[in-house]
Protein backbone atom coordinates (compact mmCIF):
# COMPACT_ATOMS: atom_id res chain seq x y z
CA UNK A 1 0.00 0.00 0.00
CA UNK A 2 3.17 2.93 0.85
CA UNK A 3 3.34 2.24 -3.40
CA UNK A 4 0.51 4.99 -3.07
CA UNK A 5 2.59 7.79 -1.16
CA UNK A 6 5.58 7.11 -3.17
CA UNK A 7 6.34 10.54 -5.35
CA UNK A 8 9.68 9.60 -7.04
CA UNK A 9 11.72 6.64 -8.74
CA UNK A 10 13.33 6.38 -4.99
CA UNK A 11 10.36 6.20 -3.08
CA UNK A 12 8.85 3.85 -5.13
CA UNK A 13 12.05 1.60 -5.62
CA UNK A 14 12.23 1.76 -1.86
CA UNK A 15 8.22 0.36 -1.41
CA UNK A 16 9.11 -2.39 -3.71
CA UNK A 17 12.12 -3.17 -1.58
CA UNK A 18 10.04 -3.80 1.32
CA UNK A 19 7.26 -5.45 -0.76
CA UNK A 20 9.77 -7.92 -1.41
CA UNK A 21 11.25 -8.19 2.24
CA UNK A 22 7.34 -8.87 3.20
CA UNK A 23 6.46 -11.55 0.45
CA UNK A 24 9.94 -13.14 1.24
CA UNK A 25 8.75 -15.33 3.59
CA UNK A 26 5.37 -16.68 2.02
CA UNK A 27 6.89 -19.52 0.26
CA UNK A 28 9.10 -20.71 2.95
CA UNK A 29 6.42 -21.19 4.83
CA UNK A 30 3.98 -22.62 2.57
CA UNK A 31 6.53 -24.99 2.00
CA UNK A 32 6.92 -25.45 5.99
CA UNK A 33 3.24 -25.97 6.33
CA UNK A 34 3.08 -28.55 3.85
CA UNK A 35 5.11 -30.64 5.49
CA UNK A 36 3.77 -30.33 8.31
CA UNK A 37 -0.16 -30.89 6.95
CA UNK A 38 0.51 -33.59 4.36
CA UNK A 39 2.26 -37.41 4.01
CA UNK A 40 5.04 -37.55 1.16
CA UNK A 41 2.54 -38.98 -1.37
CA UNK A 42 0.26 -35.97 -1.72
CA UNK A 43 2.93 -32.95 -0.98
CA UNK A 44 3.53 -32.21 -4.45
CA UNK A 45 -0.49 -31.89 -5.25
CA UNK A 46 -0.54 -29.65 -1.93
CA UNK A 47 2.23 -27.59 -2.86
CA UNK A 48 1.01 -27.57 -6.69
CA UNK A 49 -2.36 -26.39 -5.37
CA UNK A 50 -1.01 -23.42 -2.72
CA UNK A 51 0.86 -22.20 -5.92
CA UNK A 52 -1.44 -22.30 -8.20
CA UNK A 53 -2.79 -19.46 -5.79
CA UNK A 54 -0.37 -16.63 -6.97
CA UNK A 55 -1.92 -17.45 -10.76
CA UNK A 56 -5.25 -16.65 -9.40
CA UNK A 57 -4.09 -13.46 -7.70
CA UNK A 58 -2.32 -13.46 -11.62
CA UNK A 59 -5.74 -14.04 -13.28
CA UNK A 60 -7.61 -11.37 -11.62
CA UNK A 61 -4.78 -8.75 -11.76
CA UNK A 62 -5.31 -8.27 -15.16
CA UNK A 63 -9.40 -8.27 -15.03
CA UNK A 64 -9.80 -5.39 -12.00
CA UNK A 65 -6.09 -3.13 -12.13
CA UNK A 66 -6.67 -2.10 -14.85
CA UNK A 67 -10.15 -0.93 -14.20
CA UNK A 68 -9.20 0.39 -10.82
CA UNK A 69 -6.61 2.46 -12.36
CA UNK A 70 -8.37 3.83 -15.24
CA UNK A 71 -11.31 4.51 -12.74
CA UNK A 72 -9.59 5.77 -9.79
CA UNK A 73 -6.00 6.27 -10.66
CA UNK A 74 -2.94 3.92 -9.62
CA UNK A 75 -2.63 5.15 -6.25
CA UNK A 76 -6.24 3.32 -6.05
CA UNK A 77 -5.27 0.10 -7.32
CA UNK A 78 -2.42 -0.35 -4.94
CA UNK A 79 -4.21 0.04 -1.85
CA UNK A 80 -7.34 -1.39 -2.76
CA UNK A 81 -5.47 -5.06 -3.05
CA UNK A 82 -3.01 -3.99 -0.64
CA UNK A 83 -5.84 -4.17 2.08
CA UNK A 84 -7.44 -6.99 0.87
CA UNK A 85 -4.16 -8.52 2.34
CA UNK A 86 -5.01 -8.01 5.74
CA UNK A 87 -8.20 -9.34 5.34
CA UNK A 88 -6.51 -12.85 4.21
CA UNK A 89 -3.98 -12.07 7.50
CA UNK A 90 -6.95 -12.34 9.72
CA UNK A 91 -8.06 -16.14 8.69
CA UNK A 92 -4.79 -17.35 8.42
CA UNK A 93 -4.52 -16.27 12.29
CA UNK A 94 -7.68 -17.40 13.28
CA UNK A 95 -7.85 -21.07 11.09
CA UNK A 96 -4.04 -22.14 11.07
CA UNK A 97 -1.48 -24.52 13.59
CA UNK A 98 0.23 -27.49 13.49
CA UNK A 99 -2.05 -30.44 12.61
CA UNK A 100 -0.97 -32.49 16.00
CA UNK A 101 -2.32 -28.67 18.31
CA UNK A 102 -5.33 -28.38 15.86
CA UNK A 103 -8.82 -28.80 17.15
CA UNK A 104 -10.23 -29.61 13.63
CA UNK A 105 -8.46 -32.62 12.66
CA UNK A 106 -9.47 -35.83 13.35
CA UNK A 107 -7.34 -38.69 14.70
CA UNK A 108 -7.94 -40.66 11.52
CA UNK A 109 -6.88 -37.78 9.78
CA UNK A 110 -3.80 -36.57 11.75
CA UNK A 111 -3.02 -40.40 11.60
CA UNK A 112 -2.94 -39.77 8.04
CA UNK A 113 -0.70 -36.99 8.03
CA UNK A 114 1.71 -38.59 10.04
CA UNK A 115 1.71 -42.14 7.99
CA UNK A 116 5.09 -41.59 6.60
CA UNK A 117 8.13 -42.75 8.70
CA UNK A 118 8.93 -40.34 11.34
CA UNK A 119 12.05 -37.68 10.86
CA UNK A 120 14.79 -38.88 12.78
CA UNK A 121 14.97 -36.82 15.77
CA UNK A 122 17.50 -33.86 15.49
CA UNK A 123 18.02 -30.59 16.95
CA UNK A 124 17.49 -27.57 15.16
CA UNK A 125 20.26 -27.02 12.16
CA UNK A 126 21.70 -24.03 12.36
CA UNK A 127 22.76 -22.11 8.43
CA UNK A 128 26.07 -23.07 8.24
CA UNK A 129 25.74 -26.67 8.41
CA UNK A 130 22.70 -26.95 5.68
CA UNK A 131 25.44 -25.42 3.52
CA UNK A 132 27.41 -28.23 3.72
CA UNK A 133 24.74 -30.13 2.21
CA UNK A 134 25.04 -31.23 -1.38
CA UNK A 135 20.97 -31.44 -1.40
CA UNK A 136 20.89 -27.75 -0.11
CA UNK A 137 23.36 -27.17 -3.10
CA UNK A 138 20.86 -29.15 -5.26
CA UNK A 139 18.03 -27.00 -4.83
CA UNK A 140 19.88 -23.38 -4.64
CA UNK A 141 21.44 -24.08 -8.31
CA UNK A 142 18.51 -25.25 -9.83
CA UNK A 143 16.00 -23.13 -8.52
CA UNK A 144 19.03 -20.00 -9.58
CA UNK A 145 18.84 -21.17 -13.08
CA UNK A 146 14.98 -21.37 -13.19
CA UNK A 147 13.25 -18.62 -11.00
CA UNK A 148 14.61 -16.00 -12.87
CA UNK A 149 12.67 -16.82 -16.00
CA UNK A 150 9.30 -16.59 -13.84
CA UNK A 151 10.27 -13.03 -12.77
CA UNK A 152 11.39 -12.75 -16.58
CA UNK A 153 7.58 -13.22 -17.30
CA UNK A 154 6.31 -11.67 -15.35
CA UNK A 155 8.06 -8.22 -15.94
CA UNK A 156 8.12 -8.88 -19.86
CA UNK A 157 4.97 -10.18 -20.54
CA UNK A 158 3.19 -6.59 -20.79
CA UNK A 159 5.67 -5.04 -22.54
CA UNK A 160 5.94 -8.01 -25.36
CA UNK A 161 2.19 -8.01 -25.69
CA UNK A 162 2.64 -3.95 -26.42
CA UNK A 163 5.21 -3.78 -28.36
CA UNK A 164 4.74 -6.93 -30.81
CA UNK A 165 0.92 -7.19 -30.72
CA UNK A 166 -0.20 -3.56 -29.93
CA UNK A 167 -1.88 -4.19 -26.64
CA UNK A 168 -2.16 -1.14 -24.56
CA UNK A 169 -3.36 -1.00 -20.63
CA UNK A 170 -7.29 -1.89 -21.29
CA UNK A 171 -7.04 -4.46 -23.66
CA UNK A 172 -3.52 -6.61 -21.77
CA UNK A 173 -6.41 -8.37 -19.87
CA UNK A 174 -7.31 -11.34 -22.07
CA UNK A 175 -4.07 -12.94 -22.91
CA UNK A 176 -2.76 -12.67 -19.45
CA UNK A 177 -5.71 -14.26 -17.89
CA UNK A 178 -5.21 -17.05 -20.48
CA UNK A 179 -1.29 -17.33 -19.65
CA UNK A 180 -2.08 -17.61 -15.90
CA UNK A 181 -4.73 -19.65 -16.35
CA UNK A 182 -2.91 -22.20 -18.18
CA UNK A 183 0.23 -21.67 -15.32
CA UNK A 184 -2.52 -22.77 -12.71
CA UNK A 185 -3.41 -26.01 -14.41
CA UNK A 186 0.50 -26.42 -15.01
CA UNK A 187 0.85 -25.99 -10.83
CA UNK A 188 -2.00 -28.65 -10.16
CA UNK A 189 -0.96 -30.84 -12.91
CA UNK A 190 2.64 -30.59 -12.58
CA UNK A 191 1.87 -31.99 -8.57
CA UNK A 192 -0.32 -34.30 -9.46
CA UNK A 193 1.74 -35.91 -12.06
CA UNK A 194 4.17 -36.99 -9.28
CA UNK A 195 1.83 -37.77 -7.06
CA UNK A 196 0.14 -40.36 -9.81
CA UNK A 197 3.47 -42.00 -10.27
CA UNK A 198 4.11 -42.39 -6.90
CA UNK A 199 1.01 -43.90 -6.19
CA UNK A 200 1.80 -46.21 -9.33
CA UNK A 201 4.68 -47.50 -7.11
CA UNK A 202 7.63 -45.59 -8.07
CA UNK A 203 10.19 -44.26 -5.87
CA UNK A 204 9.89 -40.82 -4.80
CA UNK A 205 13.48 -40.18 -6.44
CA UNK A 206 12.09 -41.27 -9.88
CA UNK A 207 8.59 -39.67 -9.90
CA UNK A 208 9.73 -35.89 -8.91
CA UNK A 209 12.44 -36.08 -11.83
CA UNK A 210 10.57 -37.53 -14.38
CA UNK A 211 8.03 -34.86 -13.60
CA UNK A 212 10.69 -31.97 -13.78
CA UNK A 213 11.59 -33.52 -16.63
CA UNK A 214 8.33 -33.48 -18.57
CA UNK A 215 7.82 -30.12 -17.10
CA UNK A 216 11.60 -28.80 -18.52
CA UNK A 217 10.51 -30.42 -22.15
CA UNK A 218 7.29 -28.43 -22.12
CA UNK A 219 9.54 -25.31 -21.80
CA UNK A 220 10.79 -25.38 -24.87
CA UNK A 221 8.37 -24.13 -27.97
CA UNK A 222 8.58 -20.84 -26.37
CA UNK A 223 11.48 -19.90 -28.61
CA UNK A 224 8.65 -19.89 -31.58
CA UNK A 225 6.98 -17.31 -29.40
CA UNK A 226 8.87 -14.09 -30.25
CA UNK A 227 8.41 -14.86 -34.20
CA UNK A 228 4.17 -15.62 -33.87
CA UNK A 229 2.13 -13.53 -36.21
CA UNK A 230 -0.67 -14.13 -34.43
CA UNK A 231 -1.43 -12.76 -30.88
CA UNK A 232 -3.00 -16.57 -29.61
CA UNK A 233 -0.17 -18.54 -31.17
CA UNK A 234 2.61 -16.27 -28.95
CA UNK A 235 0.24 -16.61 -25.77
CA UNK A 236 -0.59 -20.18 -26.26
CA UNK A 237 2.87 -20.91 -26.03
CA UNK A 238 3.88 -18.35 -23.20
CA UNK A 239 1.07 -19.87 -21.60
CA UNK A 240 2.79 -23.62 -22.00
CA UNK A 241 5.81 -22.60 -21.13
CA UNK A 242 4.91 -20.29 -17.62
CA UNK A 243 2.51 -23.85 -16.97
CA UNK A 244 5.73 -26.13 -17.13
CA UNK A 245 7.83 -23.97 -14.74
CA UNK A 246 4.60 -23.83 -12.47
CA UNK A 247 4.29 -27.60 -12.63
CA UNK A 248 8.31 -27.90 -12.01
CA UNK A 249 8.50 -25.34 -9.02
CA UNK A 250 5.79 -27.67 -6.96
CA UNK A 251 8.02 -30.80 -7.15
CA UNK A 252 11.11 -28.37 -6.68
CA UNK A 253 9.60 -27.21 -3.40
CA UNK A 254 8.40 -30.71 -2.92
CA UNK A 255 11.79 -31.91 -3.28
CA UNK A 256 13.34 -30.20 -0.10
CA UNK A 257 10.57 -31.74 1.82
CA UNK A 258 11.50 -35.10 0.62
CA UNK A 259 15.57 -34.68 2.00
CA UNK A 260 15.43 -32.72 4.83
CA UNK A 261 13.58 -32.87 8.45
CA UNK A 262 10.69 -30.84 8.74
CA UNK A 263 12.13 -27.98 10.92
CA UNK A 264 15.14 -27.49 8.42
CA UNK A 265 12.78 -27.31 5.29
CA UNK A 266 11.59 -23.38 5.83
CA UNK A 267 15.50 -22.73 6.35
CA UNK A 268 16.32 -24.28 2.92
CA UNK A 269 13.96 -22.93 1.16
CA UNK A 270 14.60 -19.60 2.08
CA UNK A 271 18.58 -20.47 1.38
CA UNK A 272 17.19 -21.55 -2.38
CA UNK A 273 14.74 -18.30 -2.51
CA UNK A 274 17.47 -16.31 -1.83
CA UNK A 275 19.60 -17.11 -4.22
CA UNK A 276 17.43 -17.66 -6.78
CA UNK A 277 16.48 -13.62 -6.13
CA UNK A 278 20.02 -12.74 -6.52
CA UNK A 279 20.14 -14.50 -10.01
CA UNK A 280 16.68 -12.74 -11.39
CA UNK A 281 18.26 -9.72 -10.20
CA UNK A 282 20.86 -10.33 -12.29
CA UNK A 283 19.19 -12.16 -15.26
CA UNK A 284 16.54 -8.26 -15.44
CA UNK A 285 20.25 -6.65 -16.15
CA UNK A 286 21.11 -8.97 -18.69
CA UNK A 287 17.94 -9.11 -20.35
CA UNK A 288 17.63 -4.87 -20.45
CA UNK A 289 21.45 -5.36 -22.35
CA UNK A 290 20.51 -8.01 -24.62
CA UNK A 291 17.36 -5.83 -25.32
CA UNK A 292 19.48 -2.52 -25.78
CA UNK A 293 22.47 -4.43 -27.75
CA UNK A 294 19.72 -5.84 -30.42
CA UNK A 295 18.02 -2.54 -30.72
CA UNK A 296 20.93 -0.99 -31.70
CA UNK A 297 21.85 -3.36 -34.31
CA UNK A 298 18.42 -3.18 -35.63
CA UNK A 299 18.48 0.32 -35.73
Amino acid sequence: MAHALAKSVMGFGIARFALGLGEAGNFPAAVKAVSEWFPKRERALATGLFNSGANVGAILAPLCVPWITLKYGWQMAFIILGATGFVWLIFWYWLYGAPAQSRRVAPEELAHIQSDPPDPATEKIPWRRLLCYRQTWAFVVAISFTAPIWWFFLYWLPKFLNRQHGLDLASLGPPLVVIYSMTTVGSVGGGWLSGYLLKRGWSVNASRKTALLICALCVVPVVFAANASNLWVATFLIGLAAAAHQGWAANLFTLVSDMFPKQAVGSVVGIGSMFGSLAAMGFAQLTGYILRIFSVFRG
